[in-house]
């Protein structure tokens, strides 16, 4: 890929570089990185970053083994409630919607460094479909996630469904690059994605939004089963769907799934369960990330120029211990989409 995207320059091209990944070691079947010693490296990581950059494929057995082992280390996790916690001097990148845009994926990592122990990240859902290179990101995504489980966080989104896959291009691609089984096991991945995170007992981090009845407690999420596709209605769906509105109470809807929830049910929620914020995703902001509900809840939305039909930025969000949240603009990146 000779275009301005795959040759963008930026903090984490040049450390990528600095690490020798120009020539990505070739795996048995010539198809890009391998694992060492049957072992996932952060090498590895940076080498499948630079292999996807200018349009390579990766070898068939290790993104099988990628998604394989990542369904092992879902499957430790005891409920769909993560809690995180942000040590004192760190701090933790919240990204929103991605949706197959690779090539901004790529530059949120030059802005704001690839995954570490000191640079956590948490995927906030929609990895995959309407754009093109939803296979890249899921990759990326799910290999940062095994090297650094306890420190790169992906939560579920609407997306990280078998229905929306099929009518918004992830089964599709995923057919054509790879083949049905790899589907298949991208789909149990999905079912075992927490559905939300909580950082430092005191912000609720969930792709959607809250609820359609009063008085849900963090305790009551964690006892859901979240390996299953989403039913009709109930928490697991409030989770993956609803938006806020700028009101009061309850209404239904736009999308016909999940609820709009005005501000007093966001603050009735953090009220009942000792919170101080929610952080949720699943809407395209102008900016990348708005802020609504007297403060009280945050939209962060990482897919710039959203579909190549929108002039949207996109945005990450930081957060340190003392839950001090700060906003880094994306712009979309020239080119590839």
């Amino acid at each position: 890929g000779g275009s301005a995207a795959a040759a963008a320059p930026g903090a984490g091209a040049g450390a990528a570089k600095a690490a020798g990944t120009a020539a990505p070691a070739a795996s048995e079947d010539g198809e890009g990185p391998s694992f060492e010693a049957g072992r996932i490296t952060r090498q590895f990581c940076l080498d499948l970053t630079e292999w996807h950059r200018s349009g390579r494929k990766l070898g068939r057995r290790f993104a099988y083994q990628i998604v394989c082992e990542t369904i092992e280390v879902l499957k430790e996790l005891d409920s769909g409630v993560v809690d995180v916690t942000v040590p004192a001097k760190s701090e933790i990148t919240v990204c929103g919607d991605i949706h197959g845009q690779y090539y901004d994926l790529l530059n949120i990592w030059e802005l704001n460094g690839f995954p570490a122990e000191d640079n956590p990240y948490l995927f906030n859902g929609d990895f995959v479909d309407r754009g093109a290179f939803s296979t890249e990101v899921i990759l990326a995504l799910l290999s940062w996630k095994l090297l650094y489980p306890r420190h790169v966080h992906l939560a579920r989104g609407n997306h990280e469904t078998m229905a929306m896959n099929r009518l918004y291009g992830f089964e599709g691609e995923i057919r054509l690059k790879y083949d049905e089984g790899l589907y298949d096991l991208f789909c149990e991945a999905f079912r075992l994605l927490p559905l939300c995170h909580v950082l430092n007992a005191k912000v609720f981090v969930v792709h959607g939004g809250l609820f359609s009845r009063e008085g849900v407690t963090l305790d009551e999420l964690r006892q859901l089963d979240r390996d299953c596709e989403p039913p009709d209605a109930g928490l697991m769906v409030d989770m993956l769907w609803s938006d806020p509105h700028p009101g009061w109470g309850l209404c239904a809807s736009k999308r016909g799934v999940g609820v709009a929830f005005g501000q007093d049910v966001t603050a009735d929620f953090l009220r009942t369960n000792g919170l101080q914020l929610v952080v949720r995703s699943h809407e395209l902001c102008e900016d990348g990330y708005s802020v609504e509900h007297s403060g009280q809840l945050i939209t962060v939305f990482s897919a710039p120029n959203y579909c190549g039909e929108f002039d949207n930025a996109g945005a990450l969000m930081i957060v340190d211990e003392s839950l001090v949240c700060k906003f880094k603009v994306l712009k979309p990146v020239k080119g590839k989409k």
